[in-house]
């Protein structure tokens, strides 16, 4: 293990027992890694979206370090968690952009097609997100490995490690998870189609 991941663990461990000190030392040992995290989040989303790299990275900051129930393991389980919490961010952005568009202060306004497959977007994470609820009921490490493979951007090797089982687990449950979705993402597809 690294100088600097050996660095991490210890302050994580030092956060856990109720340091607040060192909050202020990990950010910068783990700043440029969250943001290339935030910045693979934020690939998908709209050109114009309200919430960039960097307000993501300390929106989510603020949330890890406020876990009181967290057992921080290590960088990669710091990175995992991270990815989670950076989705959520972006699903709870998601919703309220729904809710507005049905019903919120929106103007009416004609159509607009950029407009429109911005608004699909959002619906996509919402759909997504849901189809990962149901997936961690029939596989909570399937649906952990989704989250920390497609949101977090994390190789196999770090996911085997993170979860505590070997790296053909992760391959295996990775083929089965993206297979589980694909079905399950094209009958919420048809389902919205036949309404």
């Amino acid at each position: 293990m690294s100088d600097q991941n050996t660095q991490i663990t210890l302050l994580l461990e030092q956060i856990a027992g109720g340091d607040k000190s060192a909050v202020d030392s990990l950010l910068p040992l783990v700043y440029q890694e969250l943001r290339k995290l935030a910045q693979h989040q934020l690939k998908g989303e709209r050109p114009n979206h309200t919430l960039n790299a960097t307000g993501l990275v300390h929106e989510a900051y603020l949330k890890l370090i406020d876990q009181k129930e967290v057992a921080w393991q290590n960088r990669v389980h710091f990175m995992a968690i991270a990815a989670q919490a950076m989705r959520r961010i972006l699903i709870d952005y998601a919703r309220r952009r729904i809710a507005d568009k049905r019903g919120g202060n929106v103007a009416l306004v004609t159509y607009d097609e950029d407009l429109h497959s911005r608004e699909a977007r959002a619906e996509e994470i919402i759909a997504l997100d849901t189809a990962l609820e149901l997936l961690k009921r029939r596989s909570e490490r399937q649906a952990q490995i989704v989250e920390y493979r497609f949101f977090g951007g994390l190789t196999h090797e770090e996911i085997a490690a993170a979860l505590g089982v070997s790296i053909p687990t992760i391959r295996r449950d990775w083929r089965m998870a993206k297979a589980w979705l694909t079905v399950a993402l094209g009958a919420s597809e048809t389902d919205a189609t036949a309404e």
